[in-house]
This record gives structure tokens, C-alpha cells and sequence, in this order.
């Protein structure tokens, strides 16, 4: 019989219970596939007498999850525990210093340490196998660095947090506001206690970062990726988005600009002609664009235990087959360095939100500063009142440099005919 690949599995929450569901479901199926049994022998959490339902009198049980990678019975480990350092990071330098390769959901570790594990596994002659750590279930990790290796990548970008388009999408779909929607997906378990990670964008970050690196062939930098969330997002933003065609989601975007890495999440306004535009709910989507291959869509759940159970356990098949190809697609030593673009150098069409007073003039004051600042308009609407008692102005500019509308709406940060913070949001034209 041939040796199986023996599996450390750090980790036994959701996803980590899942994975040994889906091993012992699809053991035949997965042993067909690897070409080899694929089991586990050993684990490890941080409670022991937790109840998950499933029998783990089988594996030796280790306290220290450290541990496995010491152990003689261990070829690969499995790390499920989260956090960009602390333990988790710990376990994966001693695993692939071990020689050992590694399977991992961890997007904020690969986005603060991904270069530094990546070159180590090199080194070591081990795997770094990441495939659950973006959008969950949907294969794009393998999609980029594998299927689309032979195109130049234009640019790639998304919708990669499930916890935030399932509040775009129920703020839209049941006129909810922002805190009313969060407070619910907090008690169905859709966010965490703290959502910060995911409302603020910075899960987003993680994600985008990690692709931007196989998508352009960059060192990966997640501290240059200027982030916005949705908390400023109001049910009028999405009512006016409507009305002229577009959807409101949180949108990761990456392109190497003139020798530039430009990595950008902030919540946009879609057309509805997009295919983005109607990923509803809490699925992911990214979109890739080469050169040769055009338009590339991956769509699916980005998140629970089968989905992400199930990246893993397709890493785990990789790594029982003896596929140890470089983890960001090509070796550590080449690639780039590249310096991050201009932010407010970006040039597109812009929503702009203003809630002012409602009285002669404001208008006239509010158009006049925005051709001081060389920005033209394309459409105006006002309607709706907001609670304050003031009035919504919105507006789509033609094309723009962010830099001159940034300047309007400085120029107008003063005036007292604003009765409320201006919104601006940036509009997916392509």
C-alpha cells in the first residue's frame, strides 16, 4: 500500500472540523485523486473537552500546536488557529524549517509574512499552500497561478468580504440601515462580536495584497493598501445608487500601474451591466483580466466550513501529489519590489453624497468649487431628506483625477451650507 500523507491539524473550529468531515466523507474519492491515502494523526486546540461531534479519540491530541512540527509522524501541517503572528506564525516557520510543508487559511499571516514563509519553503525544498485563505472555497489562488500563468494580468479585483456584501446587500434589498443590518448579521453569526476586520475592509486588505502579489509578480504589501470600509455607507447612498443604475459593494482593486503597485478597497458603485453587480449575499467574486484570456470570473461562497474545509483539503491533494511549485507563483528572489502608486492620482468617474441646507445658493456654491477644482458634472439629483433635516445632493462627475475632486470637497469642508459629512465613492467603469 502506498505511504498515505500524514497530516498535524492545527485548529478544530468550524473549518478545521470540516476538514476531517470532508477526509473521512471522501476518503476513497480523495485517495483516487492523491494517489495516496491522505489522514490525520495528529491535533491540536485550544480546548480539549469542547464537544465538535466528531470522534477524535483516533488522533493523538497535542497541546502545544507548535509541537507538530517536531513530530516524526507528521508530514504536513495543517494551521487553522488565525492571527497574522503569535502561534500561528510560530508553527509555520518551524514547520517548513522542518522541511515539512504547509497548508494554511491564513490571509493576515501570508499578508504580513507571506515572502518571508515563501522563500523559507523554498529553501527547505517544502510546500506553502494557501488556496482557503482567499475567498474561501473558490479556487482563484490556484486560477492565478496556475491556469492564467502564460497572460500579463491588467488587473485584478472583487468583492472578497462575504460579511460586508451581505449587509450592502440586505441594507438594499429591505431599505435597513447600516447598524440595524450589522446587529443582525452579528446575531446569525455572518459577523464577528467585533466586525472591525471585516467592516473596516481590512480582511478585504489581507485578500487583496495576497492576489495583487500573484496577479503582478510582487513582493506582497499589505501596508500599502489604502483601505475603506462601509460604515459611512447610508440606505440613501444605496436608494441614489439605484436610481442611476448602479449597486453599492465593497470592492478590492489591484493593477501595476507604470511600474507601480496600485491596491485599493473601498466601497464602489457597480453598473448593473457588471457581473459584479449581482453577487448578492455573502459570496465572493473576483474578476482577473489578461491579456490574452480577457475576462476571468470567479464566483462562489467565500467563507464556512465547506467551502474553506474544502480549499484546504485540495492544498492538502497538491501536496500528497509532490506539486511544491513557488507560493506566489514564482520564486521569492524574483519578485518584484514595486512602489506603491499614487492613491490620488487615480482617474475615474466619482458619486458624490452631500447633505446641505436647503436654501438659495448652495447650489451655485457647490458647482462653483468643483470647476475651480476642474471637475465637471454628469448628472445631478437632489431628493430625499436627511435626518438631520438637510437635503441630499448627489452627483456623478465626468472622468476625474481623485486629486482635484478630493480638492472640491476640501473647499467646501468649511461652508456652512454643508450640514453633514460628504460621501464620496469611486465608480467601477470597467
Amino acid at each position: 500500500m502506498t505511504q498515505p500523507l500524514r497530516v498535524g491539524l492545527a485548529g478544530l473550529g468550524t473549518v478545521g472540523g470540516g476538514v476531517i468531515k470532508i477526509l473521512d466523507t471522501n476518503a476513497a474519492l480523495i485517495e483516487r485523486r492523491a494517489n495516496r491515502p491522505i489522514e490525520v494523526v495528529a491535533i491540536s486546540a485550544r480546548d480539549r473537552s469542547r464537544e465538535r461531534g466528531i470522534d477524535l479519540s483516533r488522533f493523538a491530541w497535542v497541546d502545544d500546536a507548535t509541537q507538530l512540527a517536531a513530530r516524526d509522524d507528521v508530514d504536513v501541517v495543517v494551521e487553522l488557529i488565525g492571527g497574522a503572528d503569535g502561534p500561528a506564525l510560530t508553527l509555520a516557520r518551524e514547520t517548513l524549517d522542518a522541511g515539512k510543508s504547509f497548508v494554511t487559511a491564513n490571509k493576515a499571516m501570508l499578508a504580513h509574512h507571506g515572502l518571508e514563509l515563501a522563500g523559507l519553503a523554498e529553501i527547505k525544498g517544502a510546500a506553502l499552500k494557501y488556496e482557503a485563505a482567499v475567498a474561501g472555497g473558490i479556487p482563484v489562488i490556484k486560477g492565478l497561478r496556475e491556469g492564467a500563468a502564460a497572460n500579463v494580468i491588467e488587473r485584478i479585483y472583487g468583492i472578497l468580504n462575504g460579511t460586508c456584501n451581505y449587509i450592502l446587500t440586505r441594507m438594499e434589498a429591505e431599505r435597513l440601515p447600516f447598524g440595524e443590518v450589522l446587529a443582525d448579521a452579528q446575531r446569525l453569526g455572518f459577523a464577528e462580536a467585533d466586525p472591525s476586520f471585516d467592516i473596516d475592509g481590512i480582511d478585504a486588505a489581507h485578500k487583496l495584497s495576497i492576489l495583487a502579489s500573484l496577479a503582478f509578480g510582487a513582493r506582497v504589501d499589505f501596508p500599502h493598501v489604502a483601505c475603506e470600509g462601509i460604515r459611512a455607507v447610508e440606505s440613501a447612498d444605496i436608494d441614489h445608487a439605484a436610481a442611476l443604475g448602479f449597486r453599492i459593494k465593497l470592492i478590492g482593486l489591484a493593477a501595476a500601474e507604470g511600474g507601480a503597485l496600485f491596491q485599493r478597497v473601498h466601497p464602489c458603485l457597480v453598473s448593473l451591466k457588471h457581473p459584479l453587480a449581482h453577487v448578492d449575499g455573502s459570496l465572493n467574486a473576483v474578476v482577473a483580466e489578461g491579456n490574452f484570456v480577457g475576462r476571468l470570473l470567479f464566483q462562489g461562497r467565500g467563507a464556512g466550513e465547506g467551502p474553506t474545509a474544502s480549499a484546504v483539503v485540495a492544498d492538502l491533494i497538491d501536496v500528497a501529489r509532490g506539486e511544491f511549485g513557488p507560493a506566489f507563483a514564482m520564486p521569492a528572489a524574483r519578485l518584484s519590489k514595486l512602489p506603491p502608486a499614487d492613491q490620488l492620482a487615480h482617474e475615474g468617474r466619482f458619486y458624490l453624497r452631500l447633505t446641505v441646507a436647503d436654501r438659495p445658493g448652495v447650489l451655485a456654491e457647490i458647482t462653483a468649487a468643483l470647476r475651480d477644482a476642474g471637475v465637471s458634472i454628469e448628472s445631478l439629483i437632489q431628493r430625499g431628506v436627511a435626518a438631520n433635516g438637510g437635503v441630499y445632493v448627489v452627483m456623478v462627475t465626468h472622468s476625474a483625477v481623485e486629486r482635484q475632486v478630493r480638492a472640491a470637497l476640501s473647499a467646501l469642508a468649511g461652508s456652512d451650507s454643508l450640514t453633514g459629512a460628504p460621501m464620496m465613492m469611486h465608480i467601477l467603469d470597467f
